[in-house]
């Protein structure tokens, strides 16, 4: 069991210390003045903020499983995997590469300078802040322009069909249904040679 332990732990050693690697291998093919310009990119848009919980949220989850298993050691299970998460918080510094890479392959040194130069001002500045609600509003009004379109795409392609079925009355055949904007439903048969009614839902 021990030895599994120990072998364990050193593949996922192992593992830890080629992803380093590699993100350190990527980022050392983009000259550095472009990293530079990318990881001011970055800050000024915020970028990776929203990854600052994982660690965080990682350890609490460790904890809650630690300690539905052994409920006995809650205190201690809480300040070995504490300081097991404080230990590893300066691997958050490879994300930030890791992101810088990624940029700097995806813009130019002067594109990343004017993305930084904009999301510095205040223009910029409360574009990062209000986006998020900006969205929701943009959200609801898609909504009620979504809905409107519909009403009024099902009330006027009826009143059209409805002009062409009445103009054409014997190109309905009795035997099927004629074709409603909304539920379809069997039309009624005609009598006399009179035009088939037309259930359509009026707008």
């Amino acid at each position: 069991m021990i030895k599994s332990a120990v072998f364990g732990r050193a593949f996922v050693l192992a593992v830890l210390l080629s992803g380093s690697v590699a993100v350190q291998a990527r980022a050392q093919e983009i000259p550095a003045d472009h990293l530079a310009a990318a990881r001011e990119a970055l800050k000024a848009l915020s970028v990776t903020n929203q990854y600052d919980d994982i660690l965080p949220a990682l350890a609490e989850r460790l904890k809650a499983q630690f300690i539905q298993s052994s409920p006995n050691f809650q205190d201690q299970i809480s300040t070995i995997v504490d300081q097991q998460a404080l230990a590893l918080a300066p691997r958050r510094a490879d994300l930030e590469k890791e992101a810088a890479t990624i940029y700097a392959k995806a813009f130019t040194v002067d594109e990343l300078k004017a993305i930084s130069t904009f999301f510095n001002t205040e223009a910029g500045k409360k574009l990062m802040s209000t986006t998020p609600l900006v969205a929701r509003e943009l959200g609801r009004a898609a909504d009620i322009w979504s809905n409107g379109i519909s009403r009024d795409l099902s009330a006027q392609s009826t009143d059209k069909l409805r002009t062409v079925i009445d103009a054409h009355p014997l190109q309905m055949p009795a035997s099927e249904p004629i074709p409603q904007a909304a539920a379809p439903a069997p039309a009624a048969a005609p009598s006399g040679g009179s035009a088939p009614a037309l259930n359509l839902p009026k707008p």
